[in-house]
């Protein structure tokens, strides 16, 4: 109920940032091309500090690291903040860099869940944690008109309101962690013993990395992770922007993305079941169908109702290949090799968003949504062809073939 909790409130510091994000970009850049900058370096940030946080899980703990990661989550908040108030680019992409390395953080704490519990468990556990993202979801982008007026009101740019809220809700997550996440995760996970876990040459230590990225089923865990982050960032980071120049008014553009959000988390905990019921390839699968076919929708959707299916389906299916991909990835790794390869997989989740984000500003400014649309459908196939891949049957079936 802690990772709950702090999931709630740190992805509530996100998402009420992140749906004005783009516009800010363009307002204080002055350029659309240039709009899906600063959640480059927002993902950019993120990436480099996974791989610390990864690095500090062992020797620090869960519980300390995940609190680091929201401390640098409300100074890069407050950053964000002053920079709009003062009308400064620079200073913005570096706060959301920071900001960038409180969502790692609060993302790896479905690992931090899943290592405390059996494989037959581990989807559950997952998507337990993953669910609380539907809190943020939903709070987050609703709170972006409030937010903005109270800004207004102390005479401030009304766009500033959320990156305070953010700093506010960082700070909330970082009291629970520190005050209520115990005992470690850590010493849990040691003492528990996991029959599923592949069997290494040497119990006392890690296997080397390549060994690990040499295992099919890792392989298939982190590609269908990395492609679906990178869909899912490329048509989200810009819908909003793609919206305002359709004349979309601000609390539209919030209901709409509160939609997607909703698509990310609020099925978490069905999406859990499924992958422990299915099987972790058939979930992985049917989350990149829906990703193709939120792509394909992008083509043609201008009007809020269109764009509220399409911006759901794309939160849908990618929290299928997200919770399937996870669970997969938990099932292949021992416990001492959790916390350095996790943190590396999701180094390389945030990079496809940086890099997802990135291309979202210069393809929507060069060839518009519609082009957006046709090749995140396209990326999608790849993850559906991985998932499909996958032997069916048991849910446990990768955990239980040896590497």
């Amino acid at each position: 109920m802690t990772l709950l909790a702090t999931q709630s409130f740190g992805s509530a510091g996100f998402l009420v940032a992140s749906t004005v994000t783009p516009i800010v970009g363009a307002a204080l850049s002055g350029h659309a091309g240039w709009a899906g900058v600063p959640a480059a370096f927002y993902w950019g940030g993120g990436a480099a500090f996974a791989l610390l946080w990864g690095r500090l899980m062992d020797p620090l703990g869960r519980r300390t690291t995940i609190t680091l990661g929201l401390i640098c989550g409300i100074a890069g908040a407050m950053i964000a903040t002053v920079a709009i108030w003062a009308g400064s680019f620079v200073w913005f992409v570096a706060g959301l860099l920071l900001m960038g390395g409180a969502n790692t953080a609060i993302q790896l704490a479905r690992f931090v869940a899943a290592e405390v519990h059996p494989a037959d468990e581990r989807g559950r556990a997952i998507a337990t944690v993953v669910v609380g993202g539907t809190v943020g979801g939903v709070l987050g982008p609703l709170l972006v008109s409030p937010t903005s007026r109270i800004a207004e009101g102390f005479g401030r740019p009304g766009l500033s309101g959320p990156y305070a809220a953010s700093a506010g809700f960082f700070l909330i997550g970082a009291i629970i962690v520190m005050t209520l996440l115990r005992p470690e995760p850590r010493d849990l996970a040691r003492a528990l013993v996991d029959p599923g876990a592949p069997v290494t040459p040497d119990s006392r230590g890690p296997r080397p990395v390549r060994v690990i990225l040499a295992d099919r089923w890792v392989q298939v865990a982190m590609l269908s992770m990395l492609l679906s982050q990178g869909v899912m960032s490329m048509l989200m980071v810009i819908s909003s922007l793609h919206m305002k120049n359709h004349q979309h008014p601000l609390g539209i553009i919030s209901i709409v993305m509160s939609s997607h959000m909703v698509g990310m988390y609020a099925f978490s905990l069905v999406t859990g079941r499924l992958a422990d019921a299915w099987g972790r390839g058939p979930l992985i699968a049917v989350g990149a169908a829906l990703l193709v076919i939120a792509g394909l929708g992008a083509i043609w959707s201008v009007a809020a109702i269109p764009m509220t299916g399409v911006l759901f389906l794309l939160g849908l299916g990618w929290n299928l290949c997200y919770v399937g991909g996870s669970t997969l990835l938990s099932d292949r790794l021992t416990q001492v090799e959790r916390a350095r390869i996790q943190g590396m997989n999701d180094a390389l989740l945030t990079s496809a968003s940086a890099i997802g984000s990135l291309m979202s500003g210069i393809v929507f400014a060069r060839v518009g949504y519609p082009a957006m649309g046709i090749v995140a459908a396209a990326v999608a196939l790849i993850p559906f062809a991985l998932g499909w891949s996958l032997p069916r049957g048991s849910a446990h079936t990768a955990s239980q073939t040896a590497p």
